[in-house]
């Protein structure tokens, strides 16, 4: 019978103490859950197939536990005594796949050094985690071009479908890490994952004006990003540039004691919007054969005589 105290299942001491000097009794070990990682679409833009996944069920097991990819003995903290990879049933991936995620089961010794490491994990403040595994193959969910063969990007969007690289064949299996923000989302201790919680995005990182560093794949998303905001912007300057025309065309005949500099200063002060009910104005002007009316009027002739505001001091 099983120790009260042991958070063991059934059959898993013997598959622990398949790695241990000596056999270790239940109440020496502590055991936990974890996703090391899954088949969704990550923060870098990639996603492991459903058969490499398969694979890594094997490659993982005895695999140990570091912090932060930094391979010191001194940073091992856990090791993986079983791992398999399973479907979470009525969940999808991002592009529309059935969800499958690589969940292990892993263990440490249950020492007084070890003590506030595990209590760290029972409150959920160590929980996410990263691997480290060798690939080869990674896959154009575009073209289907293997290995940056094609001029695809990452994260750039080509006819509604957003470009990543699906990861084929796996061939070795190094180490896993607890790390503060995972690549991918679901990655974790089990229990304590909730949904949401790890990191921030790229937007609310570049101007949390925080110094932070960016990965060179999140770089090429900012440079997109940057680039259809560019896009974005050119396009309203083409469109202000109509609006500009339309109110200059309209004005000569509805307003042509105002002058054109002085009308081209008040159009410069003002937003999209404020040009389009200015062009409406004059339009319902010119519609009734008449000049504006005297409310109207009277605020041109004040944004056209009070400049003071906008006078350099």
């Amino acid at each position: 019978m099983e120790n009260e105290n042991s958070n063991l299942k059934a059959g898993e001491l013997e598959l622990i103490n398949s790695y241990t000097r000596r056999p270790l009794k239940a109440d020496e070990v502590y055991a936990f859950s974890v996703v090391l990682c899954d088949n969704e679409i990550d923060r870098d833009f990639e996603k492991f197939s459903d058969s490499a996944l398969k694979k890594m069920e094997k490659l993982f097991v005895g695999v140990t536990g570091v912090l932060d990819h930094d391979p010191k003995s001194k940073n091992q903290t856990a090791r993986i005594f079983s791992c398999r990879a399973e479907e979470v049933s009525g969940k999808k991936t991002l592009d529309g796949h059935q969800y499958i995620r690589l969940a292990a089961r892993a263990y440490m010794p249950r020492t007084e050094g070890n003590k506030d490491f595990i209590m760290q994990l029972d409150s959920g403040i160590k929980k996410e985690v990263s691997v480290g595994c060798s690939i080869a193959k990674r896959i154009c969910s575009i073209c289907g071009c293997e290995n940056g063969s094609c001029g695809h990007i990452r994260g750039r969007s080509y006819d509604g479908e957003v470009c990543h690289k699906i990861l084929e064949e796996p061939t070795d299996a190094y180490e896993w890490s607890f790390v503060a923000v995972p690549a991918q989302k679901a990655a974790g201790v089990i229990k304590s994952y909730k949904k949401g919680e790890n990191g921030l995005d790229i937007e609310k990182r570049l101007f949390s004006g925080e110094a932070e560093s960016f990965s060179v794949d999140e770089m090429n998303i900012i440079a997109e990003k940057f680039r259809i905001l560019q896009e974005k912007a050119a396009d309203g300057e083409v469109y202000r540039r109509r609006l500009e025309a339309d109110i200059n065309k309209l004005a000569a005949f509805t307003l042509p004691q105002l002058k054109r500099d002085v009308l081209d200063f008040i159009t410069s002060k003002m937003n999209a919007v404020q040009l389009e009910n200015l062009k409406k104005a004059l339009s319902e002007g010119r519609e009734n054969n008449m000049p504006l009316k005297p409310q109207l009027s009277a605020a041109v002739k004040n944004m056209r005589t009070d400049n003071n505001a906008f006078k350099n001091i």
